[in-house]
């Protein structure tokens, strides 16, 4: 299981996005390309929450005030954009720990989130994510899988 840097209520090196104000934590190792699974959502109609830095008040992210709406676009810079200010983190997204084709139930110990553990660059990962959303807020229904609990908490 990927571990954060801080605890509950502390800043950790994340990048965070929202979809209807329902929150992705993107959590990795310094370079998985939790920046540009970002963008890549955020060009697909999720909001930013933050990047690079994502403040946990429980099941609550937010940026840190000097990071407030700033994204890094590697090879173009850091860009201002609009963001929203907090949104419940619903689906962390683990970077650069495999992706079992059929995962366990597994919940981000921090938040309660349903945890996927996903390549950033496999073909289809924004939908993936976008579906994982859905089935966590009732769009979809979790069968089985790692929100295969869903429906149990």
């Amino acid at each position: 299981m990927s571990v954060l840097s801080a605890p509950p209520g502390g800043s950790v090196h994340a990048s965070c996005v929202a979809w209807n104000g329902e929150g992705v934590l993107i959590s990795g190792p310094s370079g998985s390309g939790k920046s540009e699974l970002a963008l890549r959502l955020m060009d697909a109609g999720f909001d930013l929450v933050a990047d690079d830095r994502v403040v946990l008040d429980g099941t609550i992210a937010s940026a840190p005030e000097r990071l407030a709406g700033l994204i890094e676009v590697r090879g173009v810079g850091i860009l201002r954009t609009p963001f929203v200010i907090n949104a419940r983190v619903r689906l962390r997204v683990c970077l650069g720990e495999g992706q079992p084709r059929l995962p366990e139930p597994c919940r981000d110990p921090w938040t309660g989130a349903v945890m996927l553990r996903l390549e950033p660059g496999f073909p289809g990962t924004v939908a993936r994510i976008r579906a994982a959303v859905k089935a966590c807020c009732g769009t979809y229904e979790w069968v089985v899988g790692a929100g295969g609990d869903v429906a149990k908490t």
